[in-house]
């Protein structure tokens, strides 16, 4: 893992403010193949950008950087199926075929289903969700999903056999809110929540979309951080609550930035009746959450003295001048 990070949103894709559901770090496992004998199915999920290294070969062959089958003899085609760590609404998919060139499959498609078992049993109702479709080497495909569904599990298909670097099922965790106890305290916006980054000014080493991963930061690439601010103003990120709520603690987490955290936060938010209104220019006149607060390097910073502002959907957070953020949690009850 480098500096820039990337922990659950790895490389830019065209589905808008989601993240890869199909991620170890939220709990995805691939369950399942028909066949992995030239490249474990287990790395279709890898986190990290494929590589090639052509002087590395195993015992069964040239090692690639992906999942890869054996050449196929007998009718039918090859399979993997991947468990999503939460039930989610899908808005994308992508097949990446990097490196594959003469043993990448010419055609693939990407059913989901919904099951209590690891691996759905035989005869286990599936839907299509990316139609079979070409596919070329050593390139990504990116395929829009159009359902308002909730899944548990994806197949990749793909005809008849090969390799792929990498899927990517690109979506929001679609969270039960009934199954909460009443007047629980959460983190509404983390993953598991439903939580979501929207905007921010400047990723330059390091992604917003780490700001709610699961845990606590890893190292100083598991975080969101700003280049070095040379001109006046501060940098900010806008964040989307799983549901609106009622806040009343937040925690800021410079885990791992020493010499690079920000010299103080300010948190404001509103109530939004979409994404949208919570573009960049409205979002300044938000009213203070909390307001302006020193921060120090290499911890967790609790704030519980939050101004009584009622139910908010989206938060703004503005860091002074610059600088990194680990984590940010937001807790609250439902409003």
């Amino acid at each position: 893992m480098d500096r820039h990070g990337n922990i659950l949103v790895t490389e830019p894709h065209p589905f808008g403010p989601v993240i890869n559901l199909a991620h170890p770090r939220l709990d995805a496992r691939v369950v399942y193949a028909t066949d992995d004998f030239f490249g474990d199915k287990s790395r279709l999920i890898d986190p990290n950008v494929p590589v090639f290294l052509p002087e590395k070969y195993d015992d069964n062959g040239k090692w690639m950087d992906g999942w890869e089958s054996r050449r196929r003899r007998t009718p039918g085609h090859d399979a993997a199926i991947i468990r999503l760590g939460m039930p989610a609404k899908i808005a994308g998919c992508e097949i990446d075929t990097r490196h594959f060139t003469g043993n990448y499959p010419p055609e693939a498609s990407i059913d989901a289903c919904v099951s209590d078992e690891d691996v759905p049993a035989d005869g286990h109702p599936w839907t299509n969700i990316v139609p079979r479709r070409k596919i070329d080497p050593n390139r990504q495909h990116f395929s829009f999903v159009d359902s308002q569904d909730s899944w548990t599990h994806v197949r990749l298909n793909i005809f008849p056999d090969g390799g792929v670097a990498r899927l990517r099922i690109w979506g929001e965790v679609d969270c039960d809110f009934t199954s909460l106890t009443h007047g629980a305290e959460i983190d509404l916006f983390s993953v598991e929540y439903g939580g979501r980054p929207l905007y921010c000014n400047d990723e330059h080493f390091g992604t917003m979309h780490n700001l709610n991963a699961p845990g606590r930061g890893i190292n100083m690439g598991d975080g969101w951080e700003t280049a070095r601010r040379r001109k006046p103003g501060n940098d900010w990120v806008i964040v989307a609550l799983g549901h609106a709520a009622n806040l009343s603690r937040i925690v800021v987490d410079t885990a791992h930035f020493k010499g690079n955290y920000p010299e103080s936060v300010v948190i404001t938010a509103a109530t939004c009746t979409s994404d949208a209104d919570a573009l960049p220019d409205p979002s300044k006149n938000w009213p203070e959450l909390l307001p302006r607060q020193p921060l120090g390097p290499d911890r967790e910073h609790v704030f519980t003295t939050l101004q009584p502002i009622g139910p908010v959907t989206h938060v703004r957070m503005n860091i002074f001048p610059d600088g990194g953020i680990s984590r940010l949690r937001l807790f609250g009850t439902l409003a």
